[in-house]
């Protein structure tokens, strides 16, 4: 659990700039993650130590997202990220999901191509807006 919400804590604030990690809770996130049937995380691991971490849930009739995806910054470009989403998604795929979706940033295109090697592909691009009281 600590590993879990470390690494949640440090994806919100490096991946989604939030400058309170607890904002969304991520105990909460990680208790229904880990009590859930369609939602969890795995950890890939090199020499027993955990170097990556991939989470999935929001599971539609055919498919199921993909996230958050996080490599500790002095852990990264060895591949873990890649081998973890690759084979997380084919886990998935052999349980009966259609397809697996997720989430990326366009400013990013190392994570773009990657995702893209691996067999994702680019459908749509979104935002996201935020209101806020005057």
């Amino acid at each position: 659990m600590p590993l879990l919400l470390d690494c949640l804590r440090a994806f919100g604030a490096e991946v989604l700039n939030e400058g309170d990690p607890d904002r969304d809770n991520p105990g909460q996130l990680v208790e229904h993650r880990l009590t859930s049937a369609e939602a969890g995380f795995d950890l890939w691991e090199d020499g027993n130590e955990p170097v990556s971490l991939a989470g999935w849930s929001g599971p539609t009739p055919n498919g199921i997202r993909i996230g958050p995806v996080y490599t500790p910054p002095d852990l990264r470009g060895r591949g873990y990220a890649t081998a973890l989403v690759a084979e997380l998604s084919a886990t998935l795929l052999e349980q009966g999901r259609r397809f697996c979706f997720l989430f990326t940033d366009l400013a990013n295109p190392t994570s773009n191509a990657i995702y893209e090697r691996i067999g994702y592909v680019r459908v749509c691009e979104s935002a996201q807006v935020s209101f806020e009281r005057g």
